[in-house]
């Protein structure tokens, strides 16, 4: 089965600083892939390379098959979609306009019931009425992400499978919407869609993701299945910390309290 996104040897350096550097990736249609590793291993300049926000001074990335700077704006929209990590709306719109706006150039009549699904589906519909910078951060990005899947229904039912990229969507979010986050990209993805989550729980990767990528340093220091990847000599290597990896249900699980930070 052909990739969606494929990435080769991608690079990015802004003056003497290399931010990544060499990075291979391919995601099939119906993969749930995250993306781990500490801070400033590259996570979020690898997910705005595959998103198209960045150009790369090394290497490509190709979205179905296709170089992606060769897409123009309205269509690449129609192929990917981006929840990003800050997004800061400061006009009093409500979150069903924010929602809506997922939907581009649809007319409003036929936009509106999709809009209601994703309402319905994020959770949403008690708020609907309420004008987004009134409401908590959690809100606020739960709006977002009904936005988002709007977008990638209305160009996966033109165009086929898209790819769903989520840089840090659990950030702002309390456990349970954090749970029904992964969930719901699991769902996108059993349709075919392709779904790349940047993630800091590697409890929460493991329930998500069919693969995981490491970052560490600008460099995939592993990728594989949660149970390759999560590791007691990963979490030495990259996280620096010491501690038991767990199993249950056949996925592998960390405890924070059990970890001890290796001294530098």
């Amino acid at each position: 089965m052909s990739a969606i996104v494929e990435a080769h040897a991608l690079g990015m350096r802004i003056g003497r600083a290399t931010l990544l550097g060499g990075v291979d990736l391919s995601v099939r249609p119906g993969e749930t892939v995250a993306i781990v590793g500490p801070n400033g291993a590259g996570k979020s300049t690898l997910m705005r390379l595959l998103s198209g926000d960045l150009r790369p001074t090394a290497g490509e990335v190709r979205l179905k098959g296709e170089p992606l700077a060769s897409y123009p704006a309205n269509r690449l929209a129609a192929h990917r979609a981006v929840l990003s990590q800050h997004v800061n709306v400061s006009f009093p719109f409500t979150v069903d306009e924010i929602v809506r706006m997922g939907a581009g150039e649809m007319a409003h009549a036929k936009a509106q019931p999709l809009a209601d699904a994703m309402l319905r589906e994020i959770g949403l519909e008690p708020l609907r009425h309420r004008e987004l910078p009134t409401l908590s951060g959690g809100e606020q990005q739960r709006a977002h992400f009904a936005r988002v899947l709007l977008q990638l229904s209305v160009g996966e039912a033109q165009f086929g499978p898209g790819l769903l990229l989520l840089d840090e969507p659990t950030s702002s979010l309390d456990l349970r919407y954090q749970i029904n986050l992964v969930e719901i990209g699991r769902r996108r993805a059993q349709n075919g869609t392709a779904v790349i989550a940047i993630l800091h729980d590697l409890n929460l990767a493991a329930r998500f993701a069919d693969r995981i990528y490491v970052l560490h340093r600008g460099k995939v220091a592993s990728e594989g299945t949660p149970h390759q990847t999560i590791t007691k000599q990963m979490l030495r290597d990259v996280f620096e910390v010491n501690t038991e990896v767990g199993m249950t249900d056949g996925a592998p699980h960390v405890l924070p309290q059990a970890m001890q930070a290796i001294s530098l």
